[in-house]
């Protein structure tokens, strides 16, 4: 039985997302976006372009996964990095 690749539900969003990041640099609300498209594709069993251009832009970046999380820890820790959008509610699905 061949593995089938799954389409995310929330793929088209966090294309567009990506594509902003991979054109943009790391700001507090880029990275904190980066680490959670990170976490949320993490293990998927699709989206392999997705997956392919997260690591894309932490090469970018000059960072791996765990200076990321780390540096989005300390992001999160002063709580302000989605306070300053338009966004209400944290998208973590």
């Amino acid at each position: 039985m061949k593995n089938q690749e799954q389409q995310h539900p929330l793929y088209k969003g966090d294309r567009e997302i990506l594509d902003k990041l991979l054109q943009n640099d790391p700001t507090d609300y880029n990275m904190a976006e980066l680490a959670r498209l990170k976490i949320r594709y993490r293990g998927f069993p699709g989206a392999k372009d997705i997956q392919s251009d997260l690591e894309k832009v932490l090469q970018k970046w000059q960072m791996d996964e765990e200076q990321l999380f780390a540096t989005t820890r300390q992001i999160h820790a002063k709580g302000l990095v989605y306070k300053t959008r338009d966004n209400d509610s944290e998208d973590w699905a």
